[in-house]
């Protein structure tokens, strides 16, 4: 869900993520997985972008993963590959503050062969760098500060004055979610507009993604039932999130597929889980 939400972001707004990351404003396109040769399956958690001096290749994580430095070594060497000339850049973005000292390690080491890349724990970034450009501000509610509410607040300012619309609803749709990993969703839905967010291209693509989880969970089941139960099962993680955001139930319903009933019954639910 956030690995989706990030990966838009940064391929509708590049020069602001290159700008942060490369130190220059400089043109990206997306580089397709499938000209590295990467399997499908882990392509998904992939973002590359490209341009003709180099590459840039992102990782978003809300959860540790051990994997990450094999797979930083083995994305680099699949590129060089394939673009010997082009320099790499890789850099793995830790969303969600943790203990965990895996998310430390900046290298992949063994006999002979060393290899290092970038990680940015956004809980250690300064919010400014994130108030400067519209595809960075979603991020500003991660970043180092003790009071994530008055960040929320002074990001809806800067929302509120984008004037093209469908940037001002995606931005605000963006914001929603991903704060909603540090801040309770009615904090959210009382400080940002639903009403920018309801034409949001980006809920589409969260619609999407939680259809492939369901599917996937279908299919390692192997059977029909696990393909629909995995379905249902995204489906209502969709409209948790959509909750936070303050979107009617019923634009939650054409969005989803689920009856309003369906949503009410999931409203009590969560609110008698957060009261517990």
């Amino acid at each position: 869900m956030f690995d989706n939400i990030c990966k838009f972001l940064v391929e509708n707004f590049s020069s602001d993520f290159a700008t942060w990351l490369l130190g220059e404003s400089i043109n990206l396109t997306e580089l397709s997985p499938k000209e590295l040769s990467l399997e499908p399956i882990r392509a998904d958690a992939l973002i590359l972008l490209q341009s003709e001096q180099s590459i840039l290749h992102l990782e978003f994580q809300t959860q540790v993963d051990p994997e990450i430095p094999f797979r930083m070594i083995d994305y680099r060497l699949r590129a060089y590959r394939r673009f010997p000339d082009k320099a790499m850049h890789q850099v793995v973005i830790y969303l969600k503050q943790t203990n965990s000292n895996l998310v430390q390690q900046n290298t992949f080491t063994i006999a002979g062969t060393r290899h290092e890349f970038a990680v940015i724990r956004l809980w250690e970034q300064p919010t400014e760098v994130f108030l400067r450009t519209p595809g960075l501000l979603p991020l500003a509610v991660l970043s180092s500060t003790i009071n994530p509410e008055v960040i929320l607040n002074e990001v809806a300012r800067e929302i509120n004055s984008i004037t093209e619309s469908r940037t001002q609803s995606n931005i605000a749709a963006s914001t929603a979610i991903l704060a909603g990993l540090v801040l309770d969703k009615e904090v959210i839905k009382r400080v940002l507009r639903s009403d920018i967010m309801r034409e949001s291209a980006i809920y589409q693509d969260i619609l999407q993604e939680g259809k492939a989880e369901g599917k996937a969970e279908g299919k390692a089941e192997g059977k029909a039932e696990g393909k629909a139960e995995g379905k249902a099962e995204a489906l209502l993680e969709v409209a948790r999130n959509l909750f936070s955001t303050g979107m009617p139930l019923e634009q939650i319903s054409r969005v989803t597929g689920l009856s309003i009933e369906q949503l009410q019954s999931l409203q009590v639910s969560e609110s008698r889980e957060s009261n517990q």
